[in-house]
């Protein structure tokens, strides 16, 4: 296990035994079961958790229809290390069948460093981010449902909200003569619970749009910490009356996990793509822009750069046009911290293990020379059934406009669908047969 980082108490979100702190479980498991942990250390010697099981429960199921007819379907489920994990994604276009997309996606790991070295907190794994789950109000999911979970030793907590929010224009065209307006007002399936570590509460959120597209976004707020206000200038940020009350800048590098399956296959390919600009030439015209693939077929610690995405292709299916669905990763803002191996890079694809589950301060029982982070477990090995891990990294400097409570800080990305369908799905009738290229005045 990883050496001990933590010097500092966080309040914990819900009063705990000793035992419960030391110990691991699955709470409202619905289709999936798990078998406890022992206390740490010593390293676990229980069997990773089973796979779920193929069919979820009507109580774990979300089904969801959007503008023109695109539905989402997807099973949850809660896990008191992990929070919420959504399993067997699928969507579907309007007027096709449905595709499948995620065979799991959740977090993997809020490792919080602060600025002074002192203290270092892995929040979901060392410092009970499951057991915190807060009840949430109708008035905190509004149009939606909230759904019950069975949080083990803290007991019955109304702490999953589904519902929908309008998201402005899906888009909109006007026709070259001015007399049509093409325009769609969209609407997302948003999934989300609030989770409460220390005097922070982050709020973990999925967003699924009617064109295919995917958000994953990790809201925190809450309170800064009341035991950090002594750092030196350079560490911290002076929020109270004059040069005092210095709350200590810390880091929320947080990290996702997720498995694709794309049209039911687990044999996806990874693909990297860079493009390059070069200078117009001395005798005119202007710069030329060069795109490269390249086919990651080994275990990759990646690094955004300027005009660099990756994307996960489909080792089986295609659209209408016959080209390989896949989906794009677009990460947001991110802060790279560079002060842990495992920080050091923003993407991370490594063959798929089922011990292999956290980002930081893992759990799964991958034996002892296997390492505890997900930058040990990129080792040359060939890319065959690829786990995904994105990181977003944000460095809090604090401000007056954090007290009290603090606004939401959000950090996270999207998964774009390209190629999953062969036109917008949401393309009205009478430009459907614009396909390749459209018609002069239209």
């Amino acid at each position: 296990m990883s050496t001990q980082r933590t010097t500092r108490t966080r309040r914990r979100g819900a009063v705990l035994t000793a035992a419960v702190l030391l110990g691991t479980a699955t709470a409202a498991a619905g289709p999936a079961t798990a078998v406890p942990r022992p206390p740490s250390p010593p390293l676990p010697t229980a069997a990773p958790r089973p796979p779920v099981q193929p069919v979820c429960s009507a109580a774990y199921r979300i089904t969801q229809k959007l503008e023109g007819g695109a539905v989402w379907n997807m099973c949850w489920r809660y896990n008191t290390d992990a929070g919420l994990t959504l399993d067997r994604v699928t969507y579907q276009p309007p007027g096709a069948a449905p595709i499948k997309v995620l065979t799991s996606a959740r977090l993997a790991q809020i490792h919080v460093p602060y600025d002074d070295g002192v203290a270092e907190y892995d929040d979901l794994t060392g410092a009970g981010f499951g057991w915190g789950l807060q009840n949430l109000k109708p008035a905190e999911c509004p149009g939606g449902t909230i759904s019950t979970i069975k949080v083990p030793e803290v007991g019955q907590v109304k702490g999953l909200c589904t519902t929908t929010r309008a998201r402005g224009h899906a888009y909109r065209m006007a026709s070259d003569g001015g007399d049509k307006v093409y325009q769609v007002q969209g609407k997302d399936l948003l999934v989300y619970t609030v989770n409460k570590v220390g005097w922070y509460e982050y709020i973990s959120e999925w967003r699924f749009s009617a064109d295919g597209t995917i958000g994953a976004n990790v809201g925190a707020t809450g309170s800064l910490s009341p035991v950090d206000y002594n750092a030196t200038d350079g560490r911290g940020w002076p929020i109270g009356k004059g040069a005092r009350a210095y709350a200590t800048s810390h880091a929320h590098n947080v990290f996702w996990k997720l498995d694709f399956g794309l049209d039911g296959s687990t044999k996806d390919r990874i693909e990297q793509f860079d493009s390059t600009v070069t200078p117009p030439a001395a005798g005119g015209g202007g710069p030329t822009v060069k795109t490269k693939r390249t086919v990651v077929t080994k275990e990759l610690a990646g690094d955004a750069r300027n005009m660099r995405w990756w994307r996960v292709v489909s080792g089986t299916g295609k659209n209408a046009d016959g080209h390989a669905r896949s989906y794009e990763i677009v990460p947001g803002h991110t802060t790279t911290h560079a002060g842990r191996g495992f920080t050091k890079h923003d993407v991370y694809f490594t063959q798929a293990r089922a011990c292999e589950q956290y980002a930081s301060n893992n759990i799964g029982n991958c034996g002892t020379n296997a390492g505890d982070s997900v930058d040990k477990w990129v080792n040359g090995e060939t890319l065959t059934k690829p786990s995904v891990w994105v990181n977003i990294g944000f460095h809090h400097i604090a401000r007056d406009e954090d007290q009290q409570p603090m606004p939401v800080h959000w950090q996270g990305f999207q998964l774009a669908p390209r190629d999953v369908t062969a036109m917008n799905p949401l393309t009205p009738s009478d430009l459907a047969s614009q396909n390749g290229q459209p018609d002069l005045g239209s």
